[in-house]
């Protein structure tokens, strides 16, 4: 069972209010969008998609990096395309990036960009992360605090990781000119502070705007039946669901773990199409796990929401929360939630 941390799933009050009056609102060049607002807010959820598989371009993926993304839960964002950024100018990003925060960090004190300070930034590109070639590369953003040690025996301290990807997507890239670079789906890592900072400084910078990306019950459904398919070399996780009764005083919440080879055993006995998942299949393989748990306990799990799904691919949270445990399948579960991510710019 993967457990979500406390401190992370609930945020302060002032952290939060930040981060809604950062990330939710336009700016007057967002309004070139709005093509993309039409198209992406009527897309019909598709009835099947591909079984997740390992990606080509995952051979060009630094194995450092990919480890380092890999057992962190992440905090979900969808991104409006970025304006006039450039992968040349990485370095400079990270300079302006380092002095805005100390700015912020160090209210009414002037800020010269090069400052030496007790924080650093780093920009730095995923490669290999990506669905085609056509997408844009991802790119990985730290916060990181300098250490007084002399500079040959410095090591830094990761404070704060984000990091900007798009996988797999066409529907987007398809709809903004080429002054905009698209990478829609954005994962944080650390203090609710600095992702606010972190996310005003992009949007003064290109005109861009964040939404929290919240996971449905529908799609986490999706989420389980996905991952559940994927063919594992070695089960390192029980299959598990979370479900919330809604009750007073407060909520109930029901746990159900599975044996992952009995899981995996199920989806066969209702899988009839190779390769790919059916919004049929998702249906029955939940209808199944529904009418054994009812059989047991007399409990209608259809009558309470689900919250929650955990396996040896990743486990999701309805608030926004993922842990990616596959390295095989990462490209895979990226694809997914760089879908929804394209579905909620509206």
């Amino acid at each position: 069972m993967d457990s979500y941390d406390t401190s992370e799933s609930t945020p302060r009050h002032s952290a939060s209010s930040r981060l809604k009056d950062y990330f939710i609102g336009a700016t007057p060049l967002q309004k070139r969008l709005e093509s993309v607002r039409k198209l992406t807010s009527f897309i019909p959820t598709p009835p099947r998609r591909k079984i997740p598989q390992c990606s080509q371009l995952q051979e060009d993926n630094d194995p450092q990096k990919v480890a380092f993304l890999l057992h962190k839960q992440w905090t979900l964002y969808s991104l409006t395309p970025l304006y006039k950024f450039s992968y040349t100018n990485l370095k400079e990003y990270s300079r302006l990036l380092s002095a805005f925060i100390a700015a912020e960090k160090q209210k009414g004190l002037a800020v010269e960009v090069g400052e030496d300070f007790n924080i650093k930034v780093t920009f730095s590109t995923l490669l290999g992360m990506k669905g085609t070639q056509r997408d844009s590369e991802a790119f990985l953003v730290q916060i990181l605090s300098k250490s007084q040690l002399p500079y040959e025996n410095r090591e830094h301290k990761v404070l704060w990781t984000g990091w900007f990807c798009c996988i797999f997507g066409d529907s987007l890239l398809e709809t903004v000119s080429e002054d905009f670079t698209c990478v829609p789906l954005f994962l944080a890592n650390g203090a609710e502070t600095n992702t606010a900072i972190v996310g005003t400084w992009f949007q003064k910078t290109f005109d861009c705007y964040f939404s929290p990306l919240a996971i449905n019950a529908f799609n986490l459904s999706w989420m389980a039946a996905m991952w559940t398919a994927c063919k594992m070399d070695q089960y390192m996780a029980a299959t598990e669901f979370l479900w919330s009764v809604p009750c007073s005083p407060q909520s109930l919440d029901i746990s159900y773990a599975i044996h992952p080879e009995d899981a995996k055993a199920l989806w066969d006995s209702v899988h009839k199409t190779p390769g790919e998942v059916t919004q049929e299949e998702v249906d029955l393989f939940m209808d199944c796990l529904y009418s054994h748990f009812h059989r047991h306990f007399k409990i209608h799990l259809s009558a309470t929401r689900l919250v929650r799904v955990s396996t040896s691919v990743a486990s999701a949270h309805t608030d926004g929360k993922i842990k990616i445990l596959c390295h095989k399948y990462l490209i895979g579960v990226l694809a997914y939630l760089t879908e929804l991510a394209i579905f909620q710019i509206d």
